[in-house]
């Protein structure tokens, strides 16, 4: 199936963070990088998708915009995770459709461009489906708290082995006092 190029493929049409993925960042200069849902080669990086298609067929770029939304397609959806977490699909698809999908996307980038900063700097090699499956979950304000926190806790000298685990500490108890538990969750 070749799919139109969607116009937000870092958050795909059934409401799930491609941006957040892990796959999203694996081989980030290779020819295997997920493009985000419906991006540029998805085609060619993904296998088919009958949400997209079904919403492409149709001629929307969202699954909410359909009529027929939450459509048998998505019975069970949250209950299991894939590469991404799906645990906030359906309230991030909410989230979107209450502040607009303009603002989303700016939050969501917000989000992306801190995970690229994690990513760069505080992973020993182990944690980047950690890092991306907590700035996923955790809302926004959250995860700008706790990057202060490393801006003015960590220092940037320690070895990445201790960095890493100090950060993911930081993470670690926010998401405990929030009852989130930061993994994905095997179907």
């Amino acid at each position: 199936m070749n799919y139109k190029t969607r116009t937000f493929p870092e958050f795909s049409a059934c409401g799930l963070n491609c941006g957040l993925c892990p796959q999203y960042y694996k081989h980030t200069d290779g020819a295997f990088r997920c493009p985000g849902c419906g991006g540029e080669g998805f085609s060619d990086a993904h296998p088919p998708c009958v949400i997209l298609t079904c919403c492409q067929s149709k001629g929307f770029e969202f699954c909410p915009d359909c009529n027929e939304y939450p459509c048998k397609r998505y019975d069970n959806a949250d209950t299991g995770d894939s590469f991404i977490t799906h645990k906030n699909q359906f309230k991030d698809i909410e989230k979107a459709k209450q502040i607009g999908i303009e603002s989303y996307i700016a939050e969501q980038n917000e989000k992306v461009a801190i995970l690229q900063k994690l990513l760069s700097n505080f992973n020993d090699g182990r944690r980047k489906t950690f890092f991306c499956v907590a700035v996923n979950l955790l809302e926004l304000e959250d995860v700008k708290k706790i990057m202060r926190r490393i801006e003015s806790e960590i220092n940037p000298d320690d070895p990445i082995k201790e960095r890493a685990k100090a950060v993911v500490g930081l993470f670690q108890a926010i998401a405990d006092e929030q009852n989130i538990v930061i993994k994905l969750r095997k179907k």
